[in-house]
């Protein structure tokens, strides 16, 4: 009857209805229907958990169309409170080998490998683990870390390409599931106490939900609602929650008070003897609150007779019982209640300062004497501690036993439970005995601050880059945050840990900015990189000064567009060239020069090129296998050749792209191979290489459908091909199809500098396809009003041009002359004053506006435009150097080939 797996002495009290529905449940699952995912909600106490166990042991005993190995079987596992949160894969592991455990039975030799791994060896070393069950899992686990590593270490990596590692490890667990689950017969599972789930454990379980339909699989999930989850990890499980009842993916009941005849029931099971008004006495004054309704039977004695003493709460009922016990009695269930509902004899006994025989006896005599505590298993990360293990009966004992000490009472001994738990470096310690130091810590107030902090951030880089489990890092890079502020401003490592966390958290968090100041469930980005740059100054290293400048450019870009961006981000290279350290300096070049390109062209190709005569004149940048150097060096090479092309060198930007693209894919990572493939697949469009470039993008999509998951650089090389193929009669609807897909995806990667570039591309497949007015037109118009608007705001001229041109066109198509010349003129305005752009062809937004300002009858301004277009085509095709490359651009693309003949302009 009670919550967190506790037994309370009596029966179980079968709830008709909910047993019901999860039998139905279960018979959905075995005739292959919908519907097969449910939650049960209620508050802790109502018998959540006894329901769950009921129905899994009816399900074992029952013949028939029930029987677990004939027609149906039940997994069952149970989210730990506490530490539960921040495992990696818990849940999820638990489900893995209780399938594999039942498929020895069935296979015998098939699954011995997995099964050597005990629970407490699955806390330990989840990843291995997983790698050792999932196919192909290590491999990807192998090289996420190495993305990971790289990418944490230089603060600059576009962490777009790490999420799809992660995404990438969640599909193939997800289908390692499956794959067991169809080894065998239909199956349900129970997942108890889900408010407790790890984040990587929910990924899985989204991604199961969402394949439900088509495999003989289904879900029940006990949620408690209490109060108490309200904020932490408890809110974003119930978010979840209704977000995935909101899609229809499962459904919600309430589990509510006993009914009256379940309470009558029992108390004849409890106690035959009692009159038949007890019953309903109790109803009256419980609500049916199944714990409520046990402790009070409990207490109840004959001479009672029909009338019940109810306490005004739960509370008072767990303070008598406490009353019968000695003040030394009481401390010592203090102590241990500090611990936790499961604590250790051993550590109360070095909390208390008592030999430990003494103290493993006494709690003996009150498991024995007094309905407070039970004996308990070890858990995994105490196995082969010589300590005896207790557990409180229920939550109800365990919170009010906690509470009644004062604050600095917890404080105390909160900090004394680290220490007895901490023996030996914590690095080599079980991930969870970790975590439960790391709690302690947490709680045990400023004495325990710099530990804490300490202890929190190893266990957040360990959770990124051992488990890609980036959720349970940012919770415990947002703890050591939290406890380095509480630290006075005279300690001296406090600025230097404050950094870390802070360059860590953003790190984590970036791919969720999506332009905002607060991501979703995420921090003030901007406010955090301004306190790392303050805390940076403060330490007077330059270094840090260079780094934490850097990582405020990338928040600003997010936050209040490009202009103040680049502004931090030139003052980080004038702070590298006065420190005079190479690696910094051409770090902080590289950077500025991407970001630059986005507003003068010009002054991106210059700090390029300086960047990599930097790095070939000094042996300290290019000798080194410093993957932060060489990460940056893969990013300012394939820069330098898309701004090359963007400025007009073809030839070159091809040169130096093939040879980019040739070198990433020999490279382990190839992190950044699909930025180079889509930069290389723009310059074989531009010189109407058009084969060339649909294999450049299919092998780019190909490698990260390969990693899977998804990626904004993903979703970008998918709107590429959609334009190539929206322009052949026969790829009309593939292209179609294939940008609303790309579209999708940069919805939910929403990388600042690519979602306009996707948005303005949907719009021009869009108006390609259209016949004429119509919907598709609409639409294309939606978007590309929808970028202008965006981009005023983030500063991206070179899209904020492109959507005006586009507006122009779209607007004549539509029949609106004098509102598309408008829209012509202004995209013109701009583009003058800003000169060439990145991902835009001046060539192109000079004929568009001439064939607009034409067809309005505007035709001298529109002839200048077009000699304009003219000239900017022959100073490209001057600069190619092979003469067939230059006859293919002036020929086979039909921009080009417009722009020669006039074609729509007339004489």
């Amino acid at each position: 009857m009670t919550e967190t797996g506790a037994v309370v002495r009596t029966e179980f009290v079968d709830r008709v209805e909910h047993m019901d529905e999860l039998r139905s449940l279960m018979a959905d699952v075995a005739e292959g229907r919908d519907g097969r995912a449910l939650v049960i909600d209620g508050p802790s106490g109502m018998g959540k958990s006894a329901l769950l166990r009921a129905f899994e042991a009816e399900v074992a005993a029952s013949p028939g169309s029930l029987r677990s190995m004939d027609s149906c079987r039940v997994v069952s596992v149970r989210c730990r409170p506490s530490i539960g949160s921040q495992l990696h894969y818990g849940a999820i592991i638990d489900v893995l080998l209780q399938l594999a455990e039942e498929q020895e039975i069935r296979q015998p030799g098939v699954f011995r490998r997995f099964l050597g791994y005990t629970r407490q060896g699955v806390v330990r070393s989840a990843p291995e683990v997983l790698s050792a069950m999932v196919p192909g899992l290590g491999a990807l686990f192998t090289l996420g870390k190495e993305v990971a590593e790289a990418s944490l270490a230089s603060g600059s990596m576009p962490f777009d390409s790490l999420l799809p590692f992660q995404q990438g490890a969640a599909a193939q667990i997800a289908d390692a599931v499956l794959d067991l689950v169809r080894q065998g017969p239909p199956t349900v599972v129970l997942i108890d106490d889900i408010q407790y789930g790890d984040p990587s454990s929910l990924l899985i379980l989204d991604r199961l939900l969402r394949r439900l339909p088509d495999e003989p699989l289904g879900l029940v999930l006990s949620h408690t609602t209490d109060g108490a989850y309200a904020d932490g990890p408890g809110a974003m499980v119930e978010e979840l929650l209704h977000d995935w009842a909101k899609d229809g993916l499962l459904r919600r009941r309430a589990l509510d008070g006993l009914p009256r005849e379940a309470v009558a029931e029992l108390v004849r099971s409890r106690h035959p003897e009692a009159p038949s008004a007890l019953s309903e006495q109790l109803s009256r004054l419980t609500a049916g609150h199944a714990v409520f309704v046990t402790l009070c039977l409990e207490d109840w004695r004959p001479d009672m007779g029909p009338g019940v003493d109810l306490p005004d709460s739960l509370k008072r009922i767990v303070e008598d019982r406490l009353r019968l016990l000695t003040e030394h009695e009481r401390e010592l269930l203090m102590i241990g209640a500090t611990q936790g509902e499961t604590f250790l004899s051993r550590t109360v006994a070095e909390v208390k300062g008592e030999p430990h025989d003494d103290v493993m006896e006494r709690l003996r005599l009150i498991a024995d004497r007094h309905r407070l505590i039970l004996p308990a298993q070890l858990p995994g990360w105490a196995r082969g501690e010589a300590s005896d293990c207790y557990r409180f009966e229920h939550a109800a004992l365990w919170g009010v036993a906690y509470d009644r000490q004062t604050p600095q009472q917890m404080r105390s001994r909160h900090a004394r439970i680290a220490a007895a738990l901490t023996s030996g470096p914590l690095d080599g310690m079980p991930l969870e005995r970790r975590l439960e130091i790391a709690r302690h810590l947490r709680n045990g107030g400023s004495e325990c601050l710099l530990t804490s902090a300490e202890a929190h951030y190893g266990l957040a880089r360990d959770a990124a880059m051992e488990g890609l489990s980036f959720a349970e890092a940012e919770r415990h890079c947002e703890e050591v945050i939290k406890a380095v502020r509480d630290l006075p401003e005279h300690e001296e490592s406090r600025d230097r840990w404050l950094i870390q966390a802070v360059e860590l958290l953003l790190s984590l968090t970036e791919v969720r900015w999506r332009g905002q100041h607060r991501p979703a469930g995420g921090p003030d980005i901007d406010a955090l990189a301004a306190e790392a740059e303050a805390a940076a100054r403060r330490c007077g290293t330059p270094e840090l000064a260079i780094r934490t400048t850097l990582l405020r450019g990338k928040t600003l870009l997010a936050t209040q567009g490009l202009v103040p961006s680049l502004d931090k981000l030139r003052s980080a290279v004038e702070l590298a060239e006065e420190h005079d350290d190479p690696v910094p300096l051409f770090v902080a070049r590289v950077e500025y020069g991407r970001q630059v390109s986005k507003r003068r062209l010009a002054d991106g190709l210059a700090q390029l090129r300086e960047a990599e005569r930097l790095y070939a004149s000094d042996p300290r940048l290019g000798g080194t296998g410093d993957p932060v150097l060489q990460h940056a060096r893969n990013l300012g090479e394939m820069q330098l050749g898309i701004t090359l092309y963007d400025s007009g060198h073809l030839s070159e930007a091809l040169t130096r792209l093939s040879r980019c693209v040739q070198r990433l894919r020999d490279e382990p990572l190839k992190a950044e191979l699909p930025i180079a493939l889509n930069y290389l697949a723009q310059v074989h469009t531009g010189l109407g290489a058009y084969e060339d470039a649909e294999q450049v993008l299919r092998e780019a999509l190909d490698f990260e459908a390969g990693r899977g998951g998804d990626s904004g650089w993903h979703a970008y090389n998918k709107a590429l091909l959609a334009h190539l193929l929206v322009q052949r009669p026969e790829g009309r609807d593939q292209a179609l199809e294939l940008i609303a897909d790309a579209w999708a995806e940069t919805e939910r990667t929403w990388l600042a500098n690519l979602v306009p570039i996707v948005r303005n591309l949907y719009a021009e497949i869009l108006l390609l396809a259209a016949g004429g007015p119509g919907e598709l037109l609409d639409q294309a118009d939606r978007l590309a009003v929808a970028t202008c608007v965006e981009t005023q705001r983030s500063g991206m001229i070179r899209s904020e041009i492109a959507a005006h041109s586009l507006r122009s066109r779209i607007l004549l198509r539509q029949g609106d002359t004098v509102a598309a010349q408008d829209q012509a003129r202004q995209a013109v305005r701009i583009l003058d004053e800003v000169g060439d752009m990145p991902a835009l062809r001046t060539e192109e937004v000079l004929y568009h506006s001439a064939v607009v300002l034409a067809a309005g009858g505007v035709r001298e301004e529109a002839h200048a435009l077009l000699e304009r277009a003219r000239r900017e085509v022959a100073r490209k095709a001057d600069l190619v150097t092979d003469d067939p490359l230059r006859d293919r651009f002036l020929t086979r693309v039909p921009l080009n080939k417009s722009i020669r003949e006039g074609e729509g302009i007339g004489q």
